[in-house]
């Protein structure tokens, strides 16, 4: 049985007016929520007194690495703008040289409030956008909105809910990609919110990439691994091309040798890495890709031990988890 979401109105991204600033603010730190480290230009983040209590009861996901999209969707670009709006929001727009605009509203947080391509004829695409950001009894705490959510239970194969291959298909990649989530999908969720609850991410299918595997303590991909994505972004260009809001999640991860905040980093850097390459040799618009990396929490192989299977990225479309579109089993 088929479940359509009502649509609801998206406020275009150029509605109001705002003051022109030179760079946008540093984020805020949301009540409750401390920076354990900062890694290259990443910080790892806790909530206040989760990182013991995780750390104690051997929970991984106690730690969370704010990812940071701006350096991959700002390259090659013609300019870059910054304005203020009220209520604490800052807008960029990025025009390419195309003439495309890609318009990226961030809260105060650094929490993406809406993202949309604008194209030379004016034409808004709206990738995705928090339709609760305007509620001001909603705290911001980085909280796992999935947590109070019943264990997934798959009522399809595994194979067709994990894909991994050990040779490229572009076919297999493009039916895992269009297929409805595995369970109903109860609101509309941000997509920092998909960031931070795998269980709302549980609720898609995946493609582990097994095809992409990075060396040691390595984010590089191989050149002789690279053209192992062109299956992969054939099948994603393909969707974008049949609706061009569809967004993609890259999730990185690490084997369990070292500590959980290096993975972090190390992690979110593979999926940038993945992301990078899709647009720059396969050309898949980067504003439709968002990366996110999560350490040693998701091991494929269960070890403490090297493992070259655990160095991977997994790709997920979260189009249905961000915008309202029809969830059902297929």
């Amino acid at each position: 049985m088929q479940q359509l979401q009502q649509p609801i109105a998206v406020p275009p991204v150029r509605q109001a007016e705002g003051q022109p600033i030179q760079a946008p603010p540093a984020p805020v730190l949301p009540p409750n929520v401390q920076v354990v480290e900062r890694v290259g230009n990443r910080d790892i983040l806790s909530l206040v007194g989760a990182g013991v209590a995780g750390a104690a009861a051997g929970g991984l996901a106690a730690y969370f690495i704010r990812s940071d999209d701006n350096p991959r969707l700002t390259q090659g670009s013609q300019d870059v703008r910054f304005e203020q709006l009220p209520r604490g929001l800052t807008r960029q727009t990025i025009r390419r040289p195309n003439g495309v605009e890609v318009v990226t509203i961030e809260n105060e947080y650094g929490d993406i409030v809406q993202r949309s391509r604008i194209m030379p004829d004016g034409r808004e695409v709206v990738l995705f956008y928090d339709p609760y950001a305007e509620d001001d009894t909603r705290r911001n705490d980085y909280a796992d909105v999935g947590a109070d959510l019943p264990p997934l239970r798959l009522t399809i194969p595994e194979d067709r809910y994990v894909v991994d291959v050990s040779r490229p298909d572009e076919d297999l990649y493009y039916q895992t990609i269009v297929a409805p989530p595995v369970e109903t999908v109860e609101r509309i969720y941000s997509v920092d919110e998909v960031r931070r609850s795998a269980r709302i991410r549980d609720k898609v299918r995946r493609i582990d990439l097994n095809t992409i595997n990075f060396g040691f303590g390595s984010a590089t991909i191989e050149q002789a691994q690279a053209r192992n994505l062109q299956a992969l972004a054939d099948a994603v260009k393909r969707v974008i091309d049949e609706n061009p809001g569809e967004v993609f999640l890259l999730e990185g991860h690490t084997d369990a040798v070292g500590s959980n905040v290096a993975n972090l980093a190390l992690s979110d850097r593979r999926a940038e890495a993945v992301a990078t390459a899709l647009t720059e040799y396969f050309e898949v618009p980067a504003e439709n890709l968002v990366t996110q990396g999560y350490g040693e929490e998701n091991l494929k192989v269960n070890t403490q031990e090297p493992n070259r299977e655990n160095r991977r990225v997994t790709l997920r479309r979260i189009t249905s988890l961000v915008k309202p579109v029809e969830t059902s089993n297929r």
